[in-house]
């Protein structure tokens, strides 16, 4: 697989897989919601963060820019912290502590994402 397949393969799939967080982390907000669109929700969200982290390793940068590097390597961070959050979905039930890890990986993957992109400009430039 050349390059630019698997970084579109791995931008398509971290879209799909946190639409998919995203739709699953407002269902608790809905007020027709019940133990099994609970249940639903927890395992779309932990498939939805397992996505984000498998796009995550695909994309990996492979250039010789120690700090894009690096950046990615931050990514695939947010995507295990997505992974926690997964987790303690099933660990604490009843809990909102999972919201803490999904936001801690938000915060992360906007940052490295934001670097990314003020690195690769700088490098053309």
């Amino acid at each position: 697989m050349t390059q630019d397949k698997r970084i579109t393969l791995s931008n398509i799939l971290v879209i799909v897989g946190l639409l998919m967080m995203a739709a699953m982390a407002v269902t608790p907000l809905l007020p027709s919601h019940n133990d099994i669109n609970l249940e639903l929700m927890r395992w779309i969200f932990t498939a939805g963060a397992i996505i984000v982290l498998a796009a995550r390793l695909i994309g990996i940068y492979r250039g010789p820019s120690l700090r894009l590097k690096r950046l990615h390597g931050i990514l695939v961070f947010s995507g295990l912290l997505y992974c926690a959050s997964a987790s303690m979905m099933f660990i604490m039930q009843g809990s909102n502590n999972w919201i803490a890890f999904l936001l801690a990986g938000l915060v992360v993957q906007l940052y490295a994402s934001w670097m990314i992109e003020r690195e690769e400009k700088k490098g053309t430039n």
